[in-house]
């Protein structure tokens, strides 16, 4: 064998395993078909959060006066946002290719597709093929943006994720069809630039996965900043043909619409990328366009092994690295704990953040539980006023009976640093009074923790 592992992707899931492996002694080698970080660092998670806070700079310009300074003629270079974006993704994938150095990690540039259980076809950008053998290979190939039947994607007038980030120039007017984590975030990009944004959303509520409380107050400030919110509404057409879009839909009522646009963003979920990649001649499982594996993430077939957006689960690149460690960690013998993704946190980097985890208030009910809930809103925190961001609540819910944490569920400023606490909290088992007795620093917005423990409990001091 040449290796120990070859990693397929070089996503948060596939370079967090090929280093945990190099850590454990493994020769260890990377496949990577574009750029190394993949989806997460060159078209996801990092390069959105760039722009986000483009964004949310050009916000507080545009209220600069609510914080005794005056700015004259401020405007929006979207190329600039754009190259700052990309530059910011670039400098992180650079570090990923020092980090495959200091780990001697070798990094094999191609498109990689599994000849049998321990060997790779890999075929280079010139169209010359090697294989390459390992005692063990990690799919983690990752997942693209989902196209609908009634919403085929152009590139141009119709287009996903990736295009948004790099548009030639600012749209006046756009459509975003879905409300989930991208949606809702280059909804919130876009609006907070100057563009007329209409988000549309299939479901009652946008954000459909966060507690309903959390969803409401999300839609208050989109509103508040100008958006359009439409949920229960269905895209039915997109017609390209003149020089916009025009878009229609039905709304909750069963009335058809039309809206014109510039461009239309499709925001409706991903779909994992595991075609063409050898799975079905070396015989691995799939249901559902996921590759099956048990809970250290072994498929079917022995020595080969997937991780990440191409088997299920959270779709998320905090939960693609865990996966990654915990596969290699048991691929040397070692006796790692399972993933609980019942304690996975989701965050959501609009303004306001949205961060979550565990059930929702409407699920702890459905699960019989009997509850205590505390809510505390930012109106409330000294320190959020003080930041000029009141939007948004923390809320706590908690089992009656014995004290569980069983999910939090936050939106405003900074949320998605607080979570953490949460999570920390629900592994170790930390009980509500437990909580109410963690002296939080004052004045933070994590004291809003702490608060809406107390509010669970009647004993909240500044409500």
């Amino acid at each position: 064998m040449d290796f120990d592992l070859i990693v397929l992707g070089s996503g948060p899931g596939g370079y967090a395993a090929a280093i945990r492996a190099a850590q454990l002694g493994m020769k260890t080698a990377i496949v990577e078909r574009e750029a190394l970080g993949g989806i997460c660092l060159n078209w996801g998670c990092i390069p959105t959060k760039a722009l986000l806070k483009s964004a949310q700079v050009f916000q507080y310009l545009q209220h600069a006066e609510d914080f005794g300074i005056n700015v004259k003629d401020s405007s929006v270079d979207f190329g600039g946002m754009v190259k700052r974006s990309r530059e910011v993704a670039d400098s992180n994938s650079k570090g990923i290719g020092f980090l495959m150095k200091k780990n001697k990690i070798e990094v094999i540039m191609g498109t990689g597709k599994l000849k049998s259980a321990n060997t790779l076809t890999v075929t280079a950008e010139d169209g010359t093929s090697k294989d390459v053998s390992a005692k063990n290979i990690i799919v983690a190939t990752g997942a693209r943006s989902r196209e609908l039947p009634n919403l085929p994607q152009d590139g141009e007038k119709v287009i996903g994720y990736r295009k948004a980030m790099v548009l030639d120039k600012q749209p006046k007017k756009m459509v975003v069809v879905g409300s989930g984590a991208i949606g809702s975030e280059f909804a919130y990009f876009y609006q907070g630039i100057g563009t007329e944004v209409t988000l549309i959303e299939y479901m009652d509520q946008i954000v459909p996965v966060e507690d309903e409380e959390v969803s409401k107050q999300l839609a208050r400030s989109f509103k508040k900043m100008g958006m359009e919110v439409m949920t229960s509404t269905e895209v039915t057409n997109v017609d390209t043909k003149g020089k916009g879009c025009k878009v229609t839909y039905k709304n909750k009522k069963g009335e058809e619409k039309v809206i014109d646009c510039d461009v239309v963003l499709s925001a409706v979920g991903v779909v994992a990328n595991i075609e063409n990649i050898g799975l079905e001649e070396v015989g691995v499982a799939t249901d559902k366009g996921k590759i099956m594996v048990n809970e250290y993430y072994e498929t079917n077939i022995p020595g080969v092994w997937a991780i990440g957006d191409c088997v299920p689960g959270q779709a998320l690149a905090h939960v693609a690295t865990a996966e990654g460690i915990t596969c290699v960690e048991k691929m040397a013998g070692m006796d790692p704990e399972p993933i609980d993704y019942k304690n996975i946190p989701g965050c959501t980097y609009t303004m306001p953040e949205i961060a979550s985890v565990g059930h929702t208030e409407k699920a702890a009910k459905e699960a019989g539980y009997e509850l205590k809930v505390g809510k505390f809103p930012y109106s409330a925190s000294g320190k959020a006023k003080a930041a000029g961001h009141t939007d948004g609540f923390v809320k706590l819910i908690f089992d009656a009976k014995y004290g569980e944490l069983l999910g939090a569920h936050m939106i405003g400023y900074n949320v998605t640093e607080m979570i953490a606490e949460i999570v920390a909290i629900r592994k170790l088992e930390t009980t509500g009074h437990e909580l109410i007795k963690t002296v939080h620093p004052h004045p933070t917005m994590s004291e809003a923790i702490m608060e809406a423990a107390a509010a669970a409990y009647g004993e909240v001091i500044h409500l």
